[in-house]
């Protein structure tokens, strides 16, 4: 086989391929600045627990800051799915979020510990109430591995992608 006809028949594959993949969901948001922004975000925030521990919190809450403002919020909860800040949803402190489901029936929250469990960080999409409204939406959320005050935990934010 010659190179064009090779290339023709990739060509032709991957029409026949491309769409049976998109079928599938994607592991992260396509890229885009606010998907970087908010790793950034996560990192930052990672960064900042790893060493202030919960004493980071009390940042994470200041309105029209960095970490709060718009639709943007950190969360962080411990390995057992208890919620240890909510930023945007502070009556979710202290309860426990394991096994809750989105409107699609994704347990979102234990897939969230799951990422980094498995991966130390990653991606989870699902449905979810953005700040004032009554109806779900679809949500990325970035989340990354911390020790909060020498316990395993999460910190993570997401951004609405309609």
């Amino acid at each position: 086989m010659n190179g064009k006809a090779l290339v023709a028949t990739v060509l032709l594959l991957a029409g026949f391929i491309g769409p049976e993949l998109s079928a599938f969901s994607q592991s992260a948001p396509p890229t885009s600045e606010t998907a970087k922004q908010t790793e950034a975000l996560v990192d930052k925030a990672a960064a900042l627990i790893d060493s202030k521990g919960k004493a980071a919190f009390s940042e994470f809450r200041v309105k029209d800051s960095e970490w709060l403002h718009g639709d943007t919020y950190l969360f962080a909860y411990d390995l057992k799915a208890n919620v240890l800040l909510n930023a945007a949803f502070p009556a979710r402190e202290g309860t426990n979020v394991h096994g809750q489901k989105d409107t699609n029936g994704k347990a979102f929250h234990d897939a969230m510990i799951q990422a980094v469990q498995t991966k130390g960080s990653g991606w989870v999409d699902y449905m979810f109430l953005r700040p004032g409204q009554t109806q779900p939406s679809h949500k990325w959320t970035y989340v990354k591995a911390v020790k909060i005050d020498g316990v395993p935990g999460l910190v993570g934010s997401g951004f609405y992608s309609d």
